[in-house]
């Protein structure tokens, strides 16, 4: 896989769990959460649906063969800029898997753009949340 075709998928899969807007190649609009994506023929997966008459639907799934355009309001979450600042509080000890969306510090706290989500409770893990929570603190500002 060449570097512009993991780039584009990691671009796509920052997409998951955020709103996102589908245009259908027949014209239908379709807003909702982003939940699935298969990365083979790219069909998606919308949560809380609504379409462009109102019509609300649980879960959607969409060929990836009928999708136009898919579009997010959101701006994704900048996991390499979160690595970057955590490896200057835990220098080489960072390892980032962009791809996957997480970052692994000291080889046992695991966090995602939601925090700390493994190794909780010990004294890394809560100075990585405190770098995390400057971080997000920093992005709101």
């Amino acid at each position: 896989m060449s570097v512009a075709q993991r780039k584009y998928f990691t671009e796509v899969a920052a997409l998951a769990d955020k709103n996102v807007a589908i245009v259908t190649n027949n014209g239908k609009i379709f807003n909702g959460t982003l939940i699935g994506i298969n990365p083979d023929n790219l069909s998606l997966i919308l949560a809380d649906v609504k379409d462009e008459t109102g019509k609300i639907l649980n879960r959607l799934v969409i060929n990836g063969s009928a999708v136009m355009s898919l579009s997010s309001a959101e701006k994704p979450f900048d996991l390499k800029s979160l690595a970057n600042r955590l490896e200057k509080v835990f220098p080489t000890l960072i390892e980032l898997n962009e791809q996957a969306g997480y970052i692994v510090v000291m080889r046992k706290v695991k966090l995602t753009e939601k925090g700390v989500v493994e190794g909780a409770g010990s004294p890394a893990a809560d100075r990585v949340k405190k770098v995390y929570d400057s971080f997000i603190g920093d992005a709101k500002a």
